[in-house]
């Protein structure tokens, strides 16, 4: 039977959707830096990029987590675990989905500064959601341009202050006892600009023991010296004090009570405090060619957590305690010169820089008992000095060809981990390892019709060890320095394309084989061991759509189907895993879909639906899987102005259908604590007024 070439089909699929919005106007496609590191339009890079603007991020919404902003991003899974004592957990096309707190192998930026360590890990806690300007998020080979551990991008962009000084308040109440107030000032003139932001969280938790208090401060100041330069000074601080952590259920606890906490969390009385602050500098300046452009950043972060491990598991005359204690100084420069060459019939623009970024921790852990009383700080079991630098040089090229486009881009990663054991009665863990390793990337994009793009890029990456991954791998449970980084090659092919002047649509296939994966070997009294051991194969699709359906109705969709698996068997905990095994915390299917509504000034709703298919929760996929489900979000949102003053009233409706699921899942969980059960019908009221001084 003849098949028609998807050049064929794929308009004509989308006709009824084009021809609904025919009448409607294109907006042009939004500007983006991610990727190419020089402003481009998003429609021409030969990679997986997303622009999402603060108004499809923010507004109708808590402004609380990153994960209310990242729905409409194909290829990205972002779990809220109703846990703020672990963060969000967040994985692209894979990359990250096995972190057991935080954020793990995606690069995560803000106003180009890594939230990320240098090893890899990172916290998206800490960024201001309310001065957000947008967001930028790329997937696929492009992303290695960013250094090690960079399975993906996720860069946030404040905003500058401009307009009319102005000052607002903002308060909400939600499901929970969870409460929100939020206090700013920002303005500005072509010479100045400022913003200056203060929130207060608070919430009981969905479940018992998750309750949590989060004050956020952001600060920022923007110069204009003169018509080529532009300096922007930020401060930004996190004091989140004794947040409790209610852990991962077993299935069976699920269904006696989805909202109970662990027991161990209750008796151990698990928790976690975090007192983090950071100040950066952003300097760019245009010459008469090119463009320099210089980040230079540093700050502190304190953290203390109770874990619930058992006081018999201590015994153990190497282990390190129950209680982590350290305190953490970091800072970092980048500085790159973009040059952009005007060849006649062509442009080639060259961009060449240096990332150097560099934490140290002073870190303790203790006893999480005294005698009989557990969830205290007891008997000091490890002290250590670790520090993880990385030093990454770049060298990227792009040369537009009237329809032909050419990216290409090298990197040499050098990241070293390094540690001073002294707390030597239980043996000596000194001793430092360094990984290194290039990694390029090519890409194509071509305009087949002025509506059409076509493209393809290939690259190499790197994924180092954490420092918690290295912590116990070693063979007498300290540190495993002969671990390995993962390496992966990528290749993805896709199309761009603009249907009716009023609907965008991006698609994606894309291949990922990983050597070296680090799988669990062993996991017991609370310690998790790493490996090198495995073989994988990631292989997807992604879909992405936007459109205008009117001028009053607006569409979003998401799409993702990601087939996921070892490749080859290996042995973790004294069990085979064989290949063909999916990997787990990585669903196969996702879908995401935005309804929104503005008929008239000063109104708006929208209704969202979000679908994610089942959750392998540990490698042997012999243990319940995470069931798949539906959920459905709708909100509303209010604006009235009245002279100077302008007020604004939200409310929203999470799981509108009140269905029990599953919200993620801690993967490879030693006791079975896999689940963490997602939210019921939960309401939110928030209302807000600003004054704007004319």
């Amino acid at each position: 039977m003849h098949r028609p070439s998807p050049r064929v089909w794929l308009p004509a699929l989308l006709l009824p959707l084009a021809a609904q919005a025919e009448n409607a106007s294109y907006q042009a496609e939004p500007l983006v830096v991610t990727g190419s590191r020089y402003q481009a339009s998003g429609w021409r890079l030969p990679f997986s990029v997303n622009r999402i603007d603060a108004e499809q991020a923010t507004l109708g919404k808590p402004g609380v987590n990153l994960s209310e902003a990242l729905g409409s991003v194909p290829g990205l899974v972002v779990q809220n675990r109703q846990n703020y004592a672990q963060d969000l957990q967040v994985s692209s096309r894979g990359f990250g989905a096995r972190s057991a707190f935080g954020i793990r192998g995606i690069k995560l930026l803000a106003d180009g500064v890594p939230l990320s360590n240098p090893d890899g890990q990172g916290q998206a806690a800490t960024f201001d959601l309310d001065s957000l300007e947008r967001i930028e998020v790329l997937r696929g080979p492009f992303a290695s341009v960013y250094g090690s551990n960079s399975g993906g991008v996720i860069q946030l962009f404040s905003r500058d202050g401009e307009g009319a000084p102005r000052v607002s308040l903002d308060t909400s109440q939600a499901a929970f006892g969870t409460s929100r107030t939020r206090v700013a000032a920002e303005g500005g003139n072509d010479q100045a600009g400022f913003i200056l932001n203060r929130s207060h969280f608070e919430t009981d938790g969905y479940r018992d023991h998750s309750g949590a208090i989060l004050d956020k401060t952001f600060a920022k100041l923007t110069l204009y010296p003169d018509d080529a330069s532009k300096l922007s000074l930020s401060f930004s601080q996190l004091d989140q004090n004794d947040t409790q952590d209610p852990q991962g259920l077993t299935w069976q606890q699920v269904q006696d009570d989805r909202r109970a906490a662990a027991p161990s969390a209750v008796a151990f009385d698990t928790r976690k405090t975090v007192d983090h602050q950071q100040l950066a500098l952003n300097y760019e300046r245009s010459f008469a060619a090119g463009t320099w452009q210089s980040t230079v950043y540093s700050g502190t972060r304190r953290v203390i957590q109770y874990q619930s491990i058992p006081v018999a598991v201590q015994a153990n005359p190497s282990h390190s305690g129950g209680v982590i204690d350290f305190e953490r100084r970091f800072h970092g420069i980048g500085n790159r010169w973009i040059q952009p060459f005007d060849l006649g019939a062509s442009l080639l623009t060259l961009t060449a820089g240096l990332d150097y970024d560099q934490s140290r921790d002073d870190r303790q852990g203790y006893e999480n008992f005294v005698g009989s009383t557990l969830g205290v700080k007891g008997n000091l079991r490890r002290d250590e000095r670790n520090e993880v630098s990385s030093l990454s040089p770049y060298l990227q090229a792009a040369w537009q060809l009237g329809k032909l486009d050419l990216q290409a881009g090298l990197r040499h990663n050098q990241v070293k981990f390094e540690v001073d054991d002294r707390f030597l009665s239980n043996g000596d863990d000194s001793g430092s390892v360094t990984y290194r390793e290039l990694t390029p990337t090519l890409g194509a994009s071509y305009a087949l019709l002025p509506e059409l793009n076509l493209y393809a890029s290939w690259g190499k990456g790197l994924e180092t060890p954490t420092l918690n991954e290295l912590s116990y791998s070693g063979a007498g449970g300290g540190f495993g320095f002969d671990l390995q980084p993962a390496t992966s090659k990528q290749l993805e092919i896709g199309l761009k394309a603009r249907l009716a002047e009023a609907t965008s649509l991006q698609l994606a296939l894309f291949q990922i084989d990983t050597d070296d994966e680090l799988v669990v070997a062993s996991a017991s009294g609370g310690r998790t061991r790493f490996q090198n051991a495995a073989q994988t194969r990631r292989r997807g699709v992604e879909l992405a759509m936007e459109s205008q359906l009117s001028e009053t109705l607006r569409a979003t969709l998401a799409y993702t189907r990601i087939d996921a698996a070892y490749s080859q068997d290996f042995t973790s905990g004294g069990r085979l895993i064989e290949a063909g095994n999916r990997l787990p915390g990585i669903p196969a299917s996702t879908l995401y879909g935005e309804l929104a509504w503005q008929p008239r000034e000063g109104f708006s709703t929208a209704l969202e639906g979000l679908y994610r298919s089942k959750l392998y929760v540990e490698d042997s996929n012999a243990d319940k899987a995470a069931p798949s489900y539906a959920l459905f979000n709708w909100q509303a949102r209010f604006e009235q102005t009245l002279g100077a003053l302008t007020f604004n009233q939200v409310l929203r409706i999470d799981n509108l259908l009140d269905r029990e699921y599953i919200g993620s899942v801690i993967v490879g969980e030693s006791n079975g604590r896999y689940y963490e059960p997602g939210p019921e019908r939960a309401w939110y009221i928030g209302a807000g007024v600003q004054y704007r001084f004319d």
